[in-house]
């Protein structure tokens, strides 16, 4: 395999869990996947690579491409210590999947 083949291939994550939503204390909201168990064991090896490849980002996070349904968005996963792994889901991805808080959702990530 060469550097460049090893650039290109990429790693892809399922996991299904349950919608929620943060509440801040301005009054906004924002919602979330939590991911955890082998899908956030396998995320936090990955962070533990690119931390020592210096390229792992802010606050820890990982950059990654979703897929809910026929919606693809690329964001940033973020560690938890508590919980895992929080995927941000945002408006327009719910609108368009018809998700909403407390519904099961069936996401793929690509590392």
């Amino acid at each position: 395999m060469t550097l460049r083949q090893a650039q290109v291939e990429r790693e892809i994550i399922r996991h299904s869990g349950t919608l929620w939503r943060w509440k801040g204390g301005s009054g906004g909201s924002w919602h979330f996947l939590t991911i955890d168990g082998a899908a956030g064991e396998a995320l936090s090896g990955t962070a533990l690579m690119r931390r020592m490849e210096r390229t792992l980002g802010g606050f820890g996070s990982l950059k990654v491409q979703a897929t809910i349904g026929d919606s693809r968005f690329h964001t940033s996963l973020f560690p938890s210590k508590e919980l895992g792994w929080l995927l941000p889901v945002k408006a327009s991805v719910r609108k368009a999947e018809g998700i909403r808080e407390g519904d099961e959702v069936v996401v793929a990530l690509e590392v």
